[in-house]
């Protein structure tokens, strides 16, 4: 029951995700994506913070070292996914992102079958991706800006998970997002003018900071309490599909046959990976 919960969060945070993204990409043209992330994230670590004020646990040494890791990748992937996100498609930043988590799925691995689930989302995140003219339709920078998002994103799944063995949930990503702002805030800071920041600017940041941070990320550190990283990566591999999802509904971007074939595998990995996952041990609580 447990692990049925932990997957219906994974669902959750995925879809708020992919909501979030597609409002900060509407914030790109009035304030940029270095702005878009300092207001996210700075938005997201005070919210969590008001609701789960983490001073009032005391922490370990290796609690701290666990959270400051923690916060460090978050903030990076924060922010090099948005300025992938500036350069090219959502879809195709999402899959490209894959890099982290599909790596972290894999080395995981421990059977045959968990290895086969992890390259059929492989295959669909293949298959996502542009194959004609990728060189000159795509920007190579906003290629590298993802695939090192992905970099960022596989290490804030193990180290969210080493998080997860000192800190309860909530406190964790609370304590996680605030060292994620601060690891933002250099490089970002300078691209924010707050004069120039409207009603409406303010409003769709604090629905990005919902949806994209607050929200989601307290699902999954909650959910990755109760399954290990190789399934939670697999899980997350329908992130390319539900991406390719929202430009169809809200960007009408139109899928073709072989787009339609990559949703079909990532699904069937994340629910083969759910179904044959066993013996799953939630760390202990400290």
């Amino acid at each position: 029951m447990e692990k049925l919960k932990s997957i219906i969060w994974v669902f959750i945070a995925i879809l708020s995700i992919q909501g979030g993204a597609t409002f900060a990409k509407q914030l790109f043209p009035a304030i940029g994506p270095e702005a878009t992330t300092f207001l996210r994230v700075w938005i997201s670590a005070l919210l969590l913070l008001a609701v789960y004020r983490p001073w009032k646990q005391g922490l370990s040494r290796k609690a701290i070292f666990a959270v400051v890791l923690y916060g460090m990748s978050l903030g990076a992937m924060n922010l090099l996914f948005y300025l992938a996100l500036e350069r090219i498609p959502l879809g195709v930043a999402v899959a490209l992102e894959f890099v982290g988590p599909l790596s972290v799925a894999l080395f995981a691995s421990r059977k045959a079958r968990d290895f086969l689930w992890a390259l059929l989302a492989a295959a669909g995140i293949i298959l996502i991706l542009p194959h004609t003219d990728f060189s000159q339709s795509i920007d190579l920078l906003g290629v590298l800006f993802a695939l090192a998002a992905g970099v960022c994103w596989g290490l804030y799944i193990i180290f969210a998970k080493k998080v997860g063995e000192h800190i309860i949930g909530g406190k964790a990503t609370a304590l996680g997002m605030f060292v994620a702002a601060l690891t933002v805030t250099p490089t970002s800071l300078s691209h924010v003018h707050f004069a120039e920041l409207d009603g409406k600017i303010w409003m769709m940041a604090f629905f990005v900071a919902i949806l994209s941070s607050a929200l989601p990320y307290s699902l999954e550190m909650m959910a990755l309490r109760s399954i290990p990283e190789k399934t939670f990566g697999v899980l997350m591999s329908l992130e390319p599909a539900f991406a390719a999802l929202m430009g169809l509904l809200f960007l009408s971007e139109n899928l073709n046959g072989t787009q339609w074939l990559a949703i079909f595998c990532v699904m069937a990995a994340s629910a083969g990976s759910s179904l044959t996952a066993h013996n799953v041990t939630p760390p202990p609580q400290t």
